[in-house]
């Protein structure tokens, strides 16, 4: 049996709350959980990014994170 290395990534995740709850979206994968609290809400979406992964033969798919950026825009609306 092929041993398989532990492979080790770290993501970024926006939080807040909405109602009751707080939601935690993962930048650079559309994973997300939630959680009543921020450290619940942190702790789901790991364990849901777990999952994702859980199948994946690499991270090859993955984006640079230096091609990622966290722009402000600025929009009207009626």
């Amino acid at each position: 049996m092929k041993k398989v290395k532990d492979v080790y990534k770290t993501f970024s995740a926006l939080v807040w709350k909405e109602g009751g709850w707080y939601v935690a979206k993962c930048n650079e994968i559309k994973v997300s959980s939630q959680g009543k609290t921020k450290k619940a809400a942190l702790g789901n979406l790991r364990e849901a990014l777990e999952l994702y992964f859980e199948n994946e033969p690499s991270f090859g798919k993955l984006p640079s994170l230096r091609d990622i950026s966290l722009e402000e825009i600025k929009i009207s609306y009626a």
